[in-house]
């Protein structure tokens, strides 16, 4: 009963696929099944071989493009400055250049790249060479450390308008950087509107910045250097206008009046001192030594008035120990030789104002052979007598002479 049962559900299972398989969309003769089979093996082969061509070309591609990128990315490396002497070589200073410039600066090797590239544009577009940028660090170390960007284009165009031109204000700045430092609202468009106000033009102010690098920083006037100016007796028309007020404003008051009292000592009045500056505006930078040396020397040895250097104030310029000393003794020992008989007033003064050349041709080389050697062995030991403890004097500044 079993086994029959079993044979039954064999044939009826028999059954039902043979008509699921005769009704089936894809029941067909064996001719067309040969055809269609490899039909169907052909597309999937064209199939997979588009895929995979289509899969290398985008591989190659994305290969190809991560190639690109990273050789950008490796030149970007190498283009960009490793350090702040990069920075510089790539600006354009030698060798010798950045190793004055790390010389007077040391704290340059470690500063900041991006900052220091931008000053150093700023600088470019002035037109400053990498020479003219080692001197200016020579003079003045700190000059990179300072904000030179900061209203930058509004300077630039207020200085250019001052000097005139862009040449000239690169000269002033080469001669004096800190005109990129200083307050440009608080301290130089002040100082040049009192300049104005004064009676002293831009066109005569900027001579006057280029010889006097202090003059922005240390100019004042009050009433008391007011009084002083009008009583030089100089109109504002005078060429030596705009020196009197210059030097008289960059001077402290208590340097003006020992000056003043260092020659009230001779016997000189104070309206004629004030005379002498409005006539011979130099005389006030002398050192109050210098004018008392000069003066012992005039007055002492060469037997003139003290009066005499108002009408020749030359005298108080000359360097004691090579010119005016040497040459005084010179013509003394002439007058006691008998060789001439008096030298004084005007032939004194003239052969003081001679050039070396001359003078020896004037005054010894017109001698005798013998006496002439006599002569110019004298002049040439007045000449090596040095003031004392001269030689072993220490020059210990650094930087812009002011």
């Amino acid at each position: 009963m079993k086994a029959k049962f079993n044979a039954l559900i064999r044939f009826r299972f028999l059954f039902s696929v043979s008509r699921k398989f005769a009704s089936s969309p894809f029941n067909s003769s064996p001719l067309e099944t040969l055809i269609a089979k490899p039909r169907l093996c052909w597309t999937t082969a064209a199939a997979t071989a588009t895929t995979t061509t289509t899969t290398t070309t985008t591989t190659t591609v994305l290969q190809l493009n991560e190639t690109l990128e990273e050789k950008v990315v490796l030149e970007g490396i190498q283009d960009h400055p490793k350090n702040s002497k990069d920075v510089f070589r790539r600006w354009g200073c030698s060798e010798t250049d950045i190793s004055r410039i790390f010389l007077r600066r040391p704290s340059l090797r470690n500063t900041d790249l991006t900052i220091l590239q931008s000053k150093l544009n700023i600088l470019s577009e002035l037109g400053l060479a990498s020479s003219d940028l080692a001197k200016i660090i020579n003079c003045r170390p700190r000059f990179l450390s300072c904000r030179i960007n900061q209203s930058f284009h509004e300077r630039l165009e207020y200085l250019q308008a001052l000097f005139g031109s862009r040449e000239m204000l690169l000269k002033a700045i080469i001669r004096n950087p800190s005109l990129l430092t200083y307050d440009f609202h608080h301290r130089i468009k002040p100082v040049v509107a009192i300049y104005d106000g004064v009676g002293v033009s831009r066109k005569d102010l900027i001579p006057m910045l280029l010889s006097r690098p202090t003059l922005i920083p240390r100019t004042s006037l009050n009433d008391e250097k007011m009084d002083y100016i009008r009583r030089t007796g100089i109109s504002k028309d005078s060429k030596m206008y705009k020196y009197v007020v210059t030097l008289i404003a960059i001077s402290r008051l208590a340097t003006i009046r020992e000056k003043l009292a260092n020659f009230e000592k001779y016997g000189i009045s104070e309206d004629e001192i004030l005379g002498l500056f409005g006539r011979s505006p130099l005389v006030l930078t002398l050192s109050i030594d210098k004018v008392q040396r000069n003066m012992t020397f005039i007055l002492g040895t060469m037997k003139l008035p003290a009066s005499v250097v108002l009408d020749h104030p030359f005298l108080l310029f000359f360097n004691l120990e090579a010119v005016l000393k040497p040459r005084g003794l010179l013509m003394g020992k002439i007058q006691d030789m008998g060789l001439v008989s008096q030298i004084k007033g005007p032939t004194m003064l003239r052969a003081l104002r001679m050039n070396e050349k001359r003078f020896v041709k004037a005054f010894i080389k017109c001698h005798p052979e013998d006496v002439a050697s006599e002569l110019m062995e004298y002049y040439t030991n007045a000449k090596d007598v040095k003031r004392l403890a001269e030689s072993s004097k220490k020059n210990l500044h650094k930087g812009f002479p002011f």
